[in-house]
């Protein structure tokens, strides 16, 4: 394969998440051992372009790194070249950096860039490539919320992660005779929540695709507690929030592309569930939790598949896109089309039909 490409650059963007070292052993060691390219491995995302920090990876540096958590590069949610806090007279102010990437990029003779990250990441990406970058994307979030990908690797380890942490709530909520509201990740899209909540046989899952009635989810509550169902279990997603109420919101983060930290909807609704129905209630925030530990062997098969298909549209010519899965298999999309948009769970999602089915609540209708 002839290729104007010879030496790329690799980037981990946005939060961490389980099968990133995959990715980058895939691209690295394909790149190395197929194709004889060369590998610069940037650190900490977008900052690493920034403040021109990047180094060779070569075949020894990424062995052994399959199963590992994390990502050995680093990675940054907070740093945007088109948008990056300086200071200016003491005072902290934003600037675009683009310039700045550019001639990094150049310094560095780097032919390409594979961007590895989720909807932030490839808006960086999609900034770049209008500024004449040759990138490709992979996709990654445990949120799986990229426009354009049925899935993305890390998502089935936090949904793991998340159900293995339910399962062990459950055996305390029925000792208890509690209700139990565990409170998962998702940002903006409940389908962590919905697997997890599926896959444990939670007795309601709150999304915040829907927004939740607490009447109707008292309403179910009580009516368990009355037919003999001692326990109860809730798991809601960090996005989820009452119809007609604001998301709760744990802190704000100024300098970050996306400055609002959701969290603590748990603890709002166990208290609120607790004074309306006097059912003893407890919450819990499962957190980073979900991000960390071994991949799932789903997500390494996926995240390896991810890596080397980049590599080959990278050496096809195929720049601005973004690697995908979609029916079954690997596809591509461009960059630009889903770059800061965000996939959620559709309401009448066959998923949503089946937990109905088995009596699951969704907090919009009553027992």
């Amino acid at each position: 394969m002839s290729s104007p490409i010879k030496r790329i650059g690799l980037l981990t963007g946005g939060g961490d998440c389980p099968g990133l070292n995959a990715v980058i052993r895939a691209v690295t060691k394909s790149a190395i051992h197929r194709y004889k390219l060369e590998v610069i491995g940037v650190e900490d995302g977008f900052l690493g372009l920034i403040q021109n920090r990047m180094h060779p990876l070569g075949w020894n540096d990424v062995s052994n790194i399959l199963t590992l958590g994390g990502t050995i590069l680093g990675t940054s949610n907070r740093a945007n070249p088109q948008r990056y806090p300086v200071k200016v007279n003491g005072q902290d102010e934003f600037a675009d950096v683009t310039d700045r990437v550019i001639e990094h990029v150049a310094a560095n003779r780097l032919d390409a860039l594979v961007c590895i990250g989720g909807d932030g990441t490839m808006s960086g990406a999609a900034n770049l490539i209008e500024h004449g970058i040759n990138c490709i994307g992979v996709p990654k979030t445990i949120d799986n919320d990229l426009v354009g990908c049925e899935q993305t690797f890390g998502f089935d380890t936090a949904v793991t992660t998340a159900a293995e942490c339910l399962d062990k709530i459950h055996s305390t909520a029925k000792s208890h005779h509690r209700v139990m509201v565990v409170e998962v990740m998702g940002r903006n899209a409940g389908w962590v929540a919905l697997h997890a909540g599926m896959a444990t046989g939670c007795d309601i899952i709150l999304l915040p695709e829907i927004d939740y009635d607490l009447n109707k989810i008292c309403e179910l509550l009580t009516y368990r507690s009355r037919t003999g169902k001692r326990f109860s279990i809730v798991c809601i997603s960090e996005g989820a929030k009452p119809a007609g109420g604001e998301l709760s919101v744990c802190r704000r983060d100024e300098v970050s592309p996306d400055p609002i930290r959701l969290g603590g909807i748990a603890n709002k609704l166990a208290a609120d569930i607790e004074t309306r129905t006097g059912l003893e209630t407890r919450a819990t925030i499962l957190g980073h939790i979900q991000r960390g530990g071994t991949p799932t062997p789903f997500d390494r098969v996926l995240a390896t598949r991810f890596g080397f298909h980049a590599l080959e549209l990278l050496l096809d010519g195929a720049f601005g896109k973004l690697v995908v899965w979609n029916k079954g298999g690997i596809d591509h999309v461009d960059i630009q089309q889903v770059a800061g948009k965000q996939r959620k769970v559709p309401v009448d999602d066959p998923l949503i039909s089946a937990a109905r089915a088995v009596g699951t609540g969704f907090g919009d209708i009553a027992a």
